[in-house]
């Protein structure tokens, strides 16, 4: 595998919506042409650098992907109520946690969270760009430690046969 093909499969799985980091960061971790080519800490950045990227990018395209939404009435009339009632329940948790409660939300690798979802409740939730970047850069990094952290104990043998943690979780029957 060369390096540009390395590059271009972080990159392709890092974009996927709902994937993000929790795709291409496994994926780097434990492919060997991966590993091989670019390295760990080169692979990381990668995935690290264009997971921000989603982010800022999804952010900025919000307001005038709007806009244009705006437009068709059927959107103004129906759909767009939806989102200024959600903005308005919303509003007194993002002034209690502000860019905290937004960074963990980014930052959990539970499925509908990551850069594309938060970006866009920030968008709703007014966040200026300044606030965003911080809640995404920490979103990210809270993101990266996570699923880092789960690889390495994946290929450490948390949960192999003979494991501590297999042996206090799982009950096996003594024949």
């Amino acid at each position: 595998m060369s390096f540009s093909v390395a590059v271009f499969w972080l990159v392709i799985l890092t974009f996927i919506p709902g994937l993000e980091a929790r795709a291409s960061l496994p994926f780097a971790f434990f492919n060997s042409d991966i590993r091989s080519v670019l390295g760990l800490p080169a692979a990381f950045a990668i995935c690290f650098a264009v997971n921000i990227m989603i982010g800022v990018l999804t952010f900025w395209l919000m307001g005038p992907v709007v806009q244009i939404f705006r437009c068709w009435s059927f959107f103004d009339r129906y759909i767009w109520p939806r989102f200024e009632r959600t903005q308005y329940k919303l509003h007194p948790y993002v002034e209690k946690y502000g860019e905290w409660g937004l960074a963990l939300f980014i930052g959990v690798p539970l499925p509908g969270t990551g850069a594309y979802t938060g970006a866009f409740g920030a968008y709703l939730l007014g966040f200026d760009r300044r606030r965003f970047l911080l809640a995404n850069l920490f979103g990210v990094i809270i993101a990266f430690i996570a699923i880092s952290s789960l690889c390495v104990l994946i290929e450490r043998g948390v949960v192999a046969e003979e494991s501590l943690i297999r042996k206090v979780l799982i009950k096996e029957s003594v024949h």
